[in-house]
């Protein structure tokens, strides 16, 4: 496991990997965010 989390700090490829990871979980809780609030908005 120790190589592990050294390859994914430590390299360029490993650092893009946790940059994507981060990156598609904060779009998919700004999604449901968004999405909830177009829900419970009275427009239409």
């Amino acid at each position: 496991m120790d190589v592990v989390l050294n390859l994914l700090f430590s390299s360029p490829i490993g650092l893009l990997s946790l940059f994507t990871i981060l990156f598609i979980i904060g779009m998919a809780i700004a999604l449901m965010v968004w999405y909830k609030r177009k829900m419970n908005s009275p427009e239409e």
